[in-house]
């Protein structure tokens, strides 16, 4: 086995007993149950781990990844998850969080054929069509880059807040929000949109 997978090994164990230094039954409450707050739906990007960037532990955070953070609605993957967290799990808050620098954002709009994740990425190529005459008042380069992020976090948040689970938990009066987030990775923070949903016809 390489070293580098001990080395992930060896990592775990000094996290492990890290967390039981600090807290003797954490793991024993997490065996128990999962009650998070809140669902995280983010970019696979390694550069965004999601529990690290909001300060929270295992079992608060219940986490969807996928490329450029995308919420389809034909996506029976994500669509479980969102039921699980909405029907099952009770979370409170959805978060959309895109980050500045997205790779999958770039390559869906950069020209070049991937294969199969080109056709993953065709959601953000419809928001860059819906939204050409703002990108292209824009410098060329970054400033697009980082408009096209938000605008396809704004994209996901409206994908998320017409799905059928959310309005349905709306309808019996469950307590949920749908929020749009962007990280930076230069400075680790995180920027609120101002998109968020918290009704069927509610915006704030």
């Amino acid at each position: 086995m390489p070293n580098t997978l001990n080395d992930l090994k060896a990592r775990n164990r000094v996290w492990a007993a890290g967390k039981v230094a600090q807290d003797p039954s954490f793991f024993k409450r997490l065996e128990g149950q999962q009650a998070p707050e809140y669902l995280w739906i983010g970019c696979s990007d390694s550069r965004v781990p999601a529990n690290d960037i909001v300060g929270l532990d295992p079992g608060e955070l219940f986490v969807h990844r996928n490329v450029a953070n995308l919420a389809p609605p034909q996506d029976a993957n994500y669509l479980s998850v969102l039921q699980f967290a909405v029907d099952v799990l009770k979370v409170k808050h959805i978060l959309v969080v895109g980050h500045y620098g997205c790779g999958g954002v770039s390559a869906a709009v950069d020209g070049k054929r991937r294969g199969l994740v080109d056709h993953w990425l065709h959601p953000i190529r419809e928001v860059e069509h819906d939204h050409r005459d703002e990108l292209d008042a824009l410098p060329e380069g970054r400033p697009r880059w980082d408009r096209l992020v938000e605008l396809n976090v704004v994209r996901q948040v409206k994908n998320v807040a017409a799905d059928v689970f959310v309005h349905d938990a709306w309808a019996r009066g469950q307590p949920l929000s749908v929020h749009g987030w962007v990280y930076t990775l230069g400075t680790g923070l995180v920027t609120d949109l101002g998109v968020t949903v918290s009704g069927p016809a509610v915006r704030r």
